[in-house]
């Protein structure tokens, strides 16, 4: 399965110049109404043949009350696609595809309606995802996104490699910076890998999302990058890891130009920070085990938090039967078909216990065992204005610290730390 990533541009995200303002639609005018629904779904296919099996089993239920689903349209990304759909007033009513980086922005637009207003939605919310339902809350305390999905990242490495480079491939030297850099170094140099692992150095804004805030996550304690609308990451914990980085890059392990492709599946690289949707990816290409990211001076597995690569589900407003797109959202989050979709998808509900819940599920496929327990330690990206824009000056900022050493890495983030205040306290 391929992960999707977020190519939302700033460009795009700025369509709300030109649609209505003001947090979620007109979530009253059809609470109660119920009838035909419209629904998107994300287009690789594993959540595709989820999808239209779902549907399946709610229309044969609701004759009177039929989903009709589709992928969501071609466009440069499902973003873009969303936020026209928005600003031209026809989007469907649910996106089981939404990114809880556009949210805000969606929000501003005045494209989704506040789940709040049904009845017992938020506990529902809460009950089933549990503590972590709080990353999802904007800040006026509501939900315009329902916690789906997620991918917790964690360091896949390649045990061929790793056995080539003369290193323990069951217990890899991996847990602290000083050793992950030891270990990158034997690779490099036994030429076991052209590089030890090589995250995409692009620009795009959520590149950061696979670099510096999953190890952020970790070295902090579970903190997000902007907490109370106050910038968290210029501390001890932020500069820790942009200078890990900087080496990894200063000294060659980590390549400064972008390979187009799959770098670890394509033996180019001997690890990568990915979720549990690649073990089916490279089941039969790699020999691969996966670890938690490393800390600055090791910690213990069961306490280190990682980032969530989640995507969510939201209601639209420019839906007419909310009530059954509600009921809908409803049965496709229920415990049965959040199963069914970990199954299918190898992708990890947003539930709380997850590991007792589905405990037939992870007997038969011990490989997703230890992204379950991360499950519960992931942190998200903080739902605040401006969100794409701040984590592209995080962005440019460490590109140019870190990855290209053009500027000093406390210089760099007190720059990106600055002005992620700046427009986090903006509407």
């Amino acid at each position: 399965m391929k992960r999707h990533l977020v190519t939302t541009s700033l460009a795009v995200l700025a369509l709300g110049v030109t649609a209505a303002c003001g947090s979620g639609g007109d979530s009253g005018k059809a609470e109660s109404s119920t009838g035909p629904i419209k629904v998107w779904l994300s287009n690789n296919p594993e959540e595709i043949a989820w999808g239209k099996a779902m549907v399946k089993e709610w229309n044969d239920a609701h004759s009177d009350q039929k989903v009709s689903a589709q992928e969501i349209p071609a466009g440069k990304t499902s973003e873009e696609v969303i936020g026209a759909a928005i600003t031209a007033g026809n989007a469907p009513c649910l996106v089981f595809n939404t990114s809880p980086a556009a949210v805000p922005q969606f929000e501003k637009q005045g494209g989704l309606v506040a789940l709040d207003d049904f009845k017992g939605a938020k506990d529902y919310i809460e009950q089933r995802s549990g503590d972590s339902a709080e990353q999802y809350q904007s800040p006026d305390g509501k939900y315009y996104q329902i916690p789906w999905k997620q991918n917790p990242v964690m360091i896949f490495y390649n045990k061929d490699m790793f056995k080539k480079a003369g290193l323990d491939v069951d217990n890899p030297p991996l847990k602290t910076y000083d050793q992950f850099l030891a270990t990158s170094k034997k690779i490099v140099d036994s030429k076991a890998a052209p590089a030890a692992i090589a995250p995409a150095p692009s620009s795009e804004f959520f590149q950061s999302w696979f670099d510096f805030y999953p190890l952020y996550a970790a070295e902090s304690g579970g903190k997000q990058t902007i907490e109370d609308g106050k910038a968290t990451f210029n501390d001890e914990a932020g500069k820790d890891v942009w200078n890990f980085w900087a080496q990894m890059y200063k000294d060659g392990y980590t390549p400064q130009e972008k390979y187009d492709g799959d770098s670890f599946a394509d033996k180019k690289a001997a690890m990568a920070v990915v979720g549990p949707w690649a073990i089916a990816v490279y089941k039969g290409k790699v020999n691969w085990g996966a670890v938690p990211v490393p800390t600055k001076e090791g910690m213990d597995p069961s306490e280190i938090h990682t980032f969530t690569d989640a995507k969510n589900i939201a209601l639209y407003s420019a839906c007419k039967n909310q009530k059954t797109a509600w009921d809908v959202l409803k049965f496709a989050t229920s415990k049965e078909q959040d199963g069914k979709l970990l199954e299918t998808t190898g992708q990890m509900p947003i539930r709380s216990d997850l590991p007792t819940t589905y405990a037939d599920y992870f007997a038969k496929n011990p490989d997703y065992k230890a992204f379950a327990d991360q499950a519960s330690r992931t942190v998200e990206v903080p739902n605040v204005p401006n969100s794409v824009e701040i984590w592209q000056e995080i962005r440019d900022n460490f590109s140019s610290s870190v990855i290209f050493g053009k500027t000093s890495v406390d210089e760099a983030i007190k720059a990106a730390a600055d002005k992620a205040d700046e427009l986090a306290g903006q509407s």
